[in-house]
């Protein structure tokens, strides 16, 4: 009889284990998956908090840059002409491009991660260009070279070899419009690098020049009378 209670007990015992054990492993099981939905609501908030931060930024930059295009793309007003406080204005081109490449370069500092930052870098560039600091720009136009974005890249390249050719780097230049021409973009179509190249070709081989004319007039009839222009000017020079 005895023996027989502790069989019974036994296996009391052993399902008792087995709920405990169920229950123990539900709860386990429980634990792990609330321990997984908070990692990932914590990483939803954390690319949800940077996304709205990054608007935010991309927002600021944007009227930055907008004011800094303003001052940019200025009238030069005549010395006895009265002042406009409705429009930015300025009296000589030097003061203009001075103060906008300080606007520019603030905006690209402060929101260089934003489209319009890169843009303001690549603006910054270009009033260098106008004040003549041929380094200054160089340095502008290789961060926005390395920026990420290929579109505002061959922008950017394009530019560059018009300050290459402004130091009197032609070999330099030559190689960012072949390989503009190669490589195509929004920005820069091939019909705009290989007009670029047969310019400088224009003065140095005549024959390269009115080659790459013709082969635009061939390829791109939407810049055939660019071409025609560049053909005409090679004309009257022999």
């Amino acid at each position: 009889m005895a023996q027989h209670i502790l069989r019974k007990d036994l296996k009391k015992d052993e399902i008792r284990e087995k709920l405990v054990s169920g229950v123990e492993s539900v709860a386990s099981h429980q634990q792990a998956l609330w321990i997984v939905i908070a990692a990932a609501l914590v990483v939803a908030l954390a690319v949800f908090g940077w996304n709205t931060y990054a608007a935010r930024q991309t927002a600021k930059a944007s009227l930055a840059l907008d004011d800094a295009l303003r001052i940019f793309q200025a009238r030069i007003r005549t010395a006895g002409e009265p002042v406009d406080p409705t429009e930015v204005t300025y009296l000589d081109e030097k003061n203009k491009f001075t103060d906008a490449n300080k606007n520019f370069l603030t905006i690209a500092g402060q929101y260089g991660r934003t489209k319009p930052g890169q843009m303001a870098e690549y603006y910054a560039a270009l009033s260098e260009v106008q004040l003549k600091q041929y380094a200054d720009a160089e340095k502008n136009l290789n961060q926005v070279i390395s920026g990420g974005d290929e579109n505002l890249a061959s922008l950017a390249k394009f530019q560059m070899a018009e300050v290459y050719l402004s130091e009197n780097k032609g070999s330099q230049a030559v190689d960012l419009y072949k390989q503009l021409s190669d490589k195509p973009s929004v920005f820069v179509p091939k019909a705009m690098s290989m007009l670029a190249l047969a310019n400088y070709y224009r003065k140095s081989d005549p024959a390269q020049a009115s080659k790459l004319y013709n082969q635009v007039k061939q390829e791109f009839p939407a810049a055939a009378s660019e071409a025609d222009q560049g053909l005409e000017l090679l004309n009257a020079k022999s």
